[in-house]
């Protein structure tokens, strides 16, 4: 849209105006009436002349009632008209010097003048040419109050005493100060897909009444030079100056990839501007800034030093306590007929943002067909709908559960007795304590590869069968043997060899099998506990150990 108070169409209309009135003063030279000799007396007679003009081949007179008369040079004219009234002599007649030759110039360095103003600072960075561009940002950038709070969220009742400080923080951000206490300058929420990041994320902003500046990774990141930086600075500038704030970056993989594992000078800078700016601002100063990721392992190392996003919050998918609160928030509106327990039970590997699909299409089907309420059969048949593209290990069958469960009580009696950290370890998920040492010895590499075969050798006790979900633990068991011989030399020689890395690997398998068949009564209690609640924390496991021996 045409913006009629920029500088840029003032000057526009300057320079037309100009064009216009050249064009004009060349199009009345062009049409000057040609005149003879007497006639050219008879105005010198009269006193009418105001200024001659020598251009070969004619003599341009102009006269006090604004007529242009012209005359050719080789005729007759007065001796002593150069006396009278001095002639300006154009000696050099070219194109230049017509009024073509004019035109066209003028046309061409207006075309050049309006191309200079319109993309120079395109070159620049697509800096703004009139405005629009500066508020456009300050629109997008525009905070949001949320609505959203806890008790909005089913489930996660850990993850929410998690965050509550964060809340009386930024309520409350002056008595912090008063007593020095310093809050992480950001929170870095991970897991899968559809756990409720981002609406985690609203309702730490709602319960705490602060305003919510929300950009996804990708959106920050521009294919212009420059842009994504200033947008970086400018978000950060808009949530300073309504602190408290929260400044919650969806994806921020797309902008906090690990440098070097792609030329992208633009990814780059966007990601050192929000490096510098998350250092700029102190942690008193009443900003949080809260990123999501599906991928923390891909994150630069920058992002993830103290300083930065110091508090990390796993958010796993939710088991099946939370996915029955889950389903009676999504409910707790609609007519149904249903076994709550029995459903959560059989949605295994549901999110929570598939379980809020699963409830919608089961009432647009009860719909359908007509009924007053919505049914088992109803979610059913819906259920594989939902499900479509999830790898099939989510939906299991009574059998694939049973061999899962033995699967994972067989890595988490192992990591418990051999003192690996874990969290949980359930039938979906397995998350290990990550490792914050530089240095690490061989028995703690060992360990992890033991964990790593448990599950394999567990199922291969129960079933005398070997399964598939164990491919992905025992690709990594056989790549961390490799490291241990060949990358920090720990094997029986410093110097690897032929058949070295196969043979510890047979010692460790046999080591663990021993291991399981003696504890097996330990290990069927921890299968028994995952059948029955699907995850198990490591305080847990060790009280049915201490319970055991």
């Amino acid at each position: 849209m045409l913006n009629f108070q920029s500088k840029n169409f003032k000057i526009f209309s300057v320079l037309f105006g100009l064009l216009f009135i050249i064009i004009l003063y060349l199009m009345l030279r062009s049409n000057a009436l040609l005149i003879t000799g007497k006639q050219l007396n008879r105005l010198i007679q009269r006193g009418h002349i105001v200024k001659i003009i020598q251009e070969d081949p004619y003599l341009y007179i102009y006269t006090k009632d604004k007529n242009f008369y012209k005359i050719p040079i080789n005729v007759a004219l007065p001796k002593n008209l150069g006396e009278d009234y001095p002639i300006e002599v154009h000696k050099h007649w070219n194109i230049f010097n017509s009024g073509l030759g004019i035109l066209l110039l003028s046309l061409f360095a207006l075309a050049g003048l309006i191309y200079f103003l319109s993309f120079r600072k395109r070159q620049n960075g697509l800096q703004t040419l009139d405005g629009v561009w500066n508020q456009n940002r300050l629109e997008q950038i525009k905070p949001i109050h949320s609505k959203v709070r806890f008790k909005d969220i089913a489930g996660s009742e850990e993850l929410k005493d998690d965050l509550k400080e964060i809340i009386d923080f930024l309520k409350h951000p002056k008595l912090y100060k008063k007593f020095e206490i310093r809050l992480p300058k950001g929170v870095l929420l991970s897991g899968p897909p559809g756990v409720g990041k981002t609406l985690i994320a609203k309702a730490v902003a709602g319960e705490a009444g602060v305003p919510f500046f929300y950009q996804s990774g990708a959106s920050i990141v521009e294919i212009y030079v420059g842009m994504g930086a200033r947008r970086v600075h400018e978000l950060f500038q808009a949530a300073k100056k309504s602190a408290p704030a929260i400044i919650f970056i969806d994806e921020i993989d797309a902008v906090g990839r690990q440098r070097g594992a792609s030329n992208n000078e633009e990814r780059e800078a966007t990601l050192n501007q929000l490096l510098t700016e998350m250092d700029g601002f102190e942690s008193d100063s009443g900003v949080i800034v809260i990123a999501a990721t599906n991928r923390i392992d891909i994150l630069d190392q920058a992002l993830l030093r103290p300083g930065r996003f110091d508090r990390r919050i796993h958010i796993a998918l939710q088991n099946r306590d939370d996915r029955k609160k889950i389903l009676e928030l999504y409910l707790r509106r609609k007519p149904y007929d249903v076994d709550l327990d029995e459903l959560a039970r059989s949605t295994v590997g549901f999110s929570a943002a598939a379980l809020s699909t699963l409830v919608n299409e089961a009432a647009l089907r009860a719909l359908r067909r007509g009924a007053e309420r919505i049914e088992e059969i109803d979610f059913e048949e819906m259920k594989e709908t939902v499900i479509s593209g999830k790898r099939k290990i989510l939906s299991f069958t009574k059998q694939e559960r049973k061999i899962q469960a033995v699967y994972q009580s067989g890595k988490a009696l192992v990591a418990t007795w051999l003192d690996v950290p874990y969290e949980q370890i359930g039938i979906v998920t397995t998350q290990m304590q990550e490792a914050e040492r530089e240095i690490i010895s061989k028995n703690d590499i060992i360990s992890y590869i033991k964990v790593l075969l448990a599950g394999s050798i567990a199922t291969k006790i129960a079933f005398n069968e070997i399964y598939s979900n164990g491919a992905e633990d025992r690709a990594e068991a056989i790549k961390q043997v490799r490291r241990l011989i060949n990358e920090y030399g720990m094997g029986e020689h410093l110097i690897a060899k032929e058949g070295e890395v196969e043979k510890l690997l047979t010692n460790i398998y046999s080591e663990v099998e021993l291991m399981l068949r003696k504890l097996e009564e330990a290990r069927h209690a921890i299968e028994v506990w995952m059948l029955e609640h699907e995850n198990i924390k490591e305080e847990e496991a060790r009280r049915m150990l201490r319970e055991l021996f």
